[in-house]
């Protein structure tokens, strides 16, 4: 990719998963000339991602419990109409007024550009919730979807004896994963109490339609339990032990509130720890393009505001999947190809336009998935609070620019005015490192939360600006007279 790659489209979708997939095929099928730019070398997102094609394995996962993920992958692999820029990092969103157009900046291999489109779809996804504790920086702790990724993409596994803990079902497929790779799983523990049959019978009303992944769930489960696994509730992590890398977990019983109960204690030896409390979705590029965003901290943190078809606050923005609350891979799929209607009925030739009838019955299909979708969120939603409280004073809460937690709360002793995050920033450094606040904004307000008496939401959020995301100055220096 060099600067004469420059090119016009009338849809720039940033994300290769079910959502931009599902959008770019829908918006392709009506005659719109649609590009796609993704991190990954391939389509699928981290929900459908694959190993190389030289690795031989027998197909599941995702594409058993999401059986639409086959044909889409399909079809995606075989679509010539739409230009694919994989291996691409999208990382700012500019406009300009004289060809009233959006600027899109992007980079692969010190090489940049800048892509022009009339609409611009963010299917940007999420990542995983970090927690800061006692010793989640020593080697061998890791995320669960981090995991999940090592096998799923390269069969690897990276230690012999696990521990996981979290709140998100995700701890027990990855649980399932290693077993099947011939891993030791000590233990899985979930910090929500065990639930109640009350609970159970109010989850029935997400079967219908999503009986394969229900399934799943329960042979992880059954797997766990033949294997002699055990499966605790109302436990979590306080500590990682070890000197240069993980050789254990102190974990900990905990009330309905996941406050530690005195004396409950133990120690697991383990070489890794799993964690998965849960997923924040990826706003940066959205927040950037100047998207609002509300604070939902069971569906991803600070999420992008949407009308009913997936237009955001900005003109010629659009926002699928899970920057815009976390759903899951059938939402997400439903929402892209709503937006591409949406996108469609102001863009495409005259005979191509959708009709009314059309987005009805994706925004009913979107209705009948958001069953199973909601039933999730109220059962594994991240108590934030409880896992803020876990920083001890010598814990980095922002590891870019090693900032402990004892430095912010000091710095919020003594300045009790202080009633925003980009204030702590400014102060503290949190978030000035590569990671642009991805691993600390969450901690550093439920901290500056917990001083001021306010809510999360009354806080702020950082900043976006860009690049969102680490570019090299050989990419920038490439687009000078293109930014003028």
């Amino acid at each position: 990719m060099t600067t004469e790659h420059n090119e016009d489209y009338d849809l720039l979708v940033v994300g290769a998963g079910p959502a931009g997939l599902g959008a770019a095929l829908e918006a392709a099928a009506r005659g719109l000339k649609v590009a796609v730019v993704d991190e990954q070398h391939a389509p699928g997102g981290q929900i459908f991602r694959q190993p190389p094609g030289s690795f031989k394995q027998p197909e599941g996962g995702a594409k058993l419990a999401y059986p639409f993920g086959r044909e889409l992958l399909r079809r995606a692999r075989a679509d010539t109409r739409i230009a694919w820029h994989y291996g691409t990092m999208a990382w700012g969103v500019f406009r300009d007024p004289q060809q009233e157009c959006l600027r899109l900046g992007v980079s692969k291999n010190d090489a940049g550009a800048m892509l022009n489109g009339r609409a611009l779809l963010v299917a940007t996804g999420a990542y995983d919730l970090p927690v800061a504790f006692p010793g989640w920086t020593l080697p061998g702790v890791m995320s669960a979807g981090g995991v999940q990724t090592l096998l799923k993409s390269q069969f690897l596994r990276p230690g012999s004896r696990f521990v996981l803990a979290g709140s998100h079902p995700l701890l027990l497929l990855v649980a399932d994963l290693l077993l099947t790779s011939g891993a030791e799983v000590a233990e899985v523990a979930f910090a929500r109490p065990r639930p109640a049959i009350g609970e159970l019978l109010r989850g029935w009303r997400a079967v219908p339609g999503h009986l394969g992944l229900m399934l799943q769930a329960a042979r992880a489960a059954w797997n766990l339990k033949r294997h002699g696994v055990p499966l605790r509730f109302g436990s979590m992590i306080k500590a990682a032990s070890g000197a240069d890398a993980v050789d254990g977990a102190t974990m900990v019983d905990v009330d309905r509130d996941w406050r530690p109960l005195p004396g409950t204690e133990r120690h697991v030896e383990a070489d890794t720890l799993v964690i998965g409390y849960g997923l924040l979705a990826s706003t940066e590029l959205a927040r950037q393009a100047g998207c609002a965003v509300d604070y939902k901290p069971d569906e991803g943190g600070w999420i992008v505001r949407r009308d009913a078809t997936m237009r955001s606050s900005v003109d010629g923005v659009w926002v699928a999947g899970e920057p815009g609350g976390v759903g899951g891979a059938e939402l997400a799929h439903l929402e892209g190809r709503l937006a591409a209607l949406d996108i469609a009925r102001t863009l495409a030739a005259p005979g191509q336009r959708p009709g009314d009838d059309e987005l009805d019955a994706v925004q009913r299909a979107i209705r009948k998935a958001h069953r199973f979708s909601d039933v999730v969120r109220d059962f594994f939603a991240p108590n934030m609070a409880a896992l803020a409280r876990l920083a001890s004073g010598d814990t980095l809460v922002c590891r870019c620019e090693e900032v402990s937690a004892a430095e912010v709360r000091d710095f919020l002793d003594r300045n009790p005015h202080v009633s925003d995050v980009n204030s702590v920033k400014l102060a503290c450094r949190t978030g000035m490192g590569m990671c642009q606040g991805r691993y600390c904004q969450h901690t550093t307000a439920q901290m500056l939360s917990e001083a001021t008496g306010k809510p999360v939401d009354c806080l702020g959020h950082h900043t976006a600006r860009a690049p969102v995301k680490p570019v090299s100055v050989i990419s920038l220096a490439q687009l000078q007279d293109t930014l003028r």
